[in-house]
């Protein structure tokens, strides 16, 4: 069993930056896919980024691969979502998820929200035109 915390979110300008935090409750030991999901009021969930635990390979939809950035510091339990450039379509609820997974699989796993077994609570981020 992994719990995730989410914290960072908060309220923005557009053009602005935040970074989102995730902790989870124990070390992530093996093949995890950590991932940053979001949910705007009447859309879908979608993946925003997703990472590997043992390579650290980041994985992201096209359209945010210049704005966002994942990271993971194993030394403390947590992962990361830097977004600069904030839009007001960027304006959800960030949840972070994680799975069992190889490497190779984190990547396809990032289309999929079902893939994912544990969740955080989330944390909103709203920005501003």
């Amino acid at each position: 069993q992994v719990h995730l915390q989410e914290s960072g979110g908060g309220s923005v300008q557009a053009g602005g930056s935040l970074r989102l935090s995730c902790v989870a409750s124990r070390i992530i030991v093996g093949d995890y896919c950590l991932g940053w999901f979001r949910q705007a009021p009447g859309k879908e969930r979608e993946g925003v980024a997703a990472i590997s635990t043992r390579v650290g390979h980041a994985n992201y939809p096209t359209y945010l691969l210049a704005r966002f950035e994942v990271s993971l510091d194993k030394a403390k339990n947590t992962l990361y979502l830097q977004m600069n450039s904030l839009k007001p379509e960027d304006t959800a609820m960030y949840y972070c998820a994680a799975a069992e997974a190889p490497d190779t699989l984190c990547e396809y796993y990032l289309s999929g929200d079902f893939n994912f077994v544990y969740w955080g609570q989330g944390t909103q981020v709203t920005v501003s035109s």
